[in-house]
């Protein structure tokens, strides 16, 4: 019997108690009767185990015994987990790691392994649109401001319970919301809460962390057609998330007319954004998007005349707005 299918034996009958030959044989996808084996083999090397005949029996450890296999204190076992997240599980080269680990804890810290391992994402991608002045300011905005609020939101994820917190709006507005936390992820840097209004049965929404004023626990239940954490697949969510937000940060589009020097500070402005359609000599036509017309103009003005817009029409009256105001503001009449 191989050593790594004893240790994921011995964690297997740890985790539920008693099993019968046919659980065991669909766990370590292995024959039925290699799992009888594998099981026979476990008495012989030592293991308390012992097996019940008949309906409703099964193999179980002698005296429900116990091991931590890692070593690994609470604390430690906590950061761990935080620090690995949905990784763990949804990549096939650590899937079977991360099982046997959280089976090896103590059975009070694996609920709380098992919760960080589904509801903790980390996505290094940056948003499309990266502004170096902008995105990178929001990210270290977020390690500061946030941080207290984690550790709260941690707990509630944990205990599958609603909280209560004060959130300021992207128009600056704050409002009082009451949700259920099914997740939190990390987008290059930037926290965001994905919960579901106590009260409803609407979908999840994204709130990004360092919006957050205050964090109370709320006595609330929820109620409507709700899914435990269980049921609800974060990766799969925040995918579909990340596709709906780019697709409105890029409904603008623009054909630019820019000398190849100026290429790579363009791309580096405008990130996933800009796509290159010709170059010529000196020039290179591409395409930039953008959520308004008027936040193009913003990013194009500063250029002048090295850059030209080709296209759209609605594009070049409202540079050439900017432009009017500008001469206007700061001619010597």
């Amino acid at each position: 019997m191989r050593a790594d299918r004893l240790l994921a034996l011995v964690l297997f009958l740890q985790s539920r108690g008693k099993v019968t030959a046919a659980q065991v044989a669909a766990e370590l996808e292995v024959s039925l009767a290699t799992a009888r084996r594998d099981l026979e083999a476990l008495s012989s090397a030592g293991v308390p185990v012992y097996v019940q005949p008949g309906r409703g029996g099964g193999w179980q450890l002698i005296g429900g015994a116990r091991t931590n296999l890692t070593g690994l204190s609470s604390h430690e076992a906590s950061a761990l987990f935080w620090m690995l997240g949905t990784a763990g599980l949804s990549d096939p080269a650590t899937r079977v790691a991360t099982r046997k680990l959280i089976r090896a804890l103590p059975e009070s810290l694996r609920e709380e392994a098992e919760t960080l391992a589904t509801a903790i994402h980390y996505d290094h991608t940056t948003w499309g649109a990266v502004h170096k002045g902008d995105d990178a300011n929001q990210a270290s905005d977020a390690s500061t401001t946030s941080i207290d609020h984690l550790s709260a939101l941690r707990s509630a994820l944990i205990a599958r319970g609603t909280i209560r917190m004060n959130y300021i709006r992207g128009n600056g507005e704050r409002a009082t919301k009451t949700v259920r936390p099914l997740g939190l992820v990390a987008k290059a840097g930037t926290w965001y809460l994905v919960a579901r209004p106590a009260k409803r049965s609407d979908e999840p929404r994204t709130y990004r962390v360092d919006r957050i004023v205050d964090i109370s626990s709320s006595t609330e239940s929820s109620s409507g057609d709700v899914s435990t954490s269980d049921e609800f697949d974060l990766i799969d969510y925040w995918s579909k998330h990340v596709k709906q937000v780019e697709a409105l940060r890029s409904s603008v589009t623009a054909i630019i007319r820019a000398p190849k020097w100026a290429l790579p500070i363009l791309t580096n402005h405008f990130g996933s954004y800009l796509s290159v359609i010709s170059s010529e000599g000196e020039f290179t036509v591409a395409e930039v998007r953008a959520n308004l017309i008027i936040a193009l103009a913003e990013q194009l003005a500063g250029w002048g005349q090295q850059i030209e817009v080709l296209e759209p029409s609605e594009l070049r009256r409202e540079l050439a707005r900017i432009g009017a105001e500008l001469s206007w503001m700061y001619s010597d009449g």
